[in-house]
């Protein structure tokens, strides 16, 4: 493996401007949550690690330099152990803002059931889905106070754990600065890439229903 940058921060933080920022600045490739949907066996695997099992982690993520999202920063620890030179990146926003973008997309869209659905791979992708995050992250609790709760202390422990020389605390609106900084490359002419608003992450989630129904 030749992770050059984990990212430990939650789903909804960023992290998809953060996979197109880290591939402008030669990154690349970088692994979210995207790539599951195109790389069947990819559920299965992420699946098969929260559970304890053993997996070929070179297959799964070996030919990526970076990697955010869920559910890749779920493990960061255990990417981290593997690629111990390589930079962690905690996305962190606002505990209420980020609640009522998580809510209103990934837990909205995770809550819905299987009915209509057809096709294996989706259905594996919402089966690894639901275990990762809604039993073993939260535990089968999603009232708000819960919610916010484990993504403070999630926060708080990626804080504690990784040595501030290796760790950058980052919300998309800091922009190229803090990032380059940290990375040690130059900061592009370009703006820093904001994208996946709640709105296109919901029309992009009911397309893809819609597609494998």
């Amino acid at each position: 493996m030749n992770l050059k940058v984990i990212g430990a921060g939650f789903g909804r933080t960023g992290t998809h401007s953060l996979k197109i920022a880290l591939e402008m600045l030669g990154f690349a490739p970088c692994y979210h949550m995207v790539e599951v949907f195109s790389h069947p066996g990819h559920s299965e695997a992420w699946e098969a690690a929260a559970r304890g099992e053993s997996i070929d982690w070179e297959w799964l993520i070996g030919a990526y330099r970076a990697a955010v999202d869920w559910p890749s920063a779920y493990f960061w620890r255990e990417l981290w152990a593997k690629n111990p030179d390589a930079k962690i990146i905690l996305t962190e926003r606002d505990a209420g803002a980020w609640y009522k973008s998580f809510s209103s997309t990934i837990l909205e869209f995770m809550q819905r059931g299987d009915a209509g659905i057809t096709d294996p791979i989706l259905l594996a992708q919402r089966k690894m889905g639901r275990f990762l995050l809604n039993e073993s992250l939260f535990g089968g609790r999603f009232d708000k106070d819960h919610v916010i709760d484990v993504y403070k202390k999630s926060n708080e422990a990626v804080r504690r754990e990784v040595p501030k020389d290796k760790l950058l605390v980052f919300d998309a609106p800091d922009g190229w600065g803090p990032l380059c900084a940290f990375l040690g490359v130059a900061v592009p002419e370009t703006p820093y890439p904001l994208t996946n608003t709640t709105e296109e992450f919901r029309s992009r989630a009911m397309a893809r229903r819609a597609d494998k129904n």
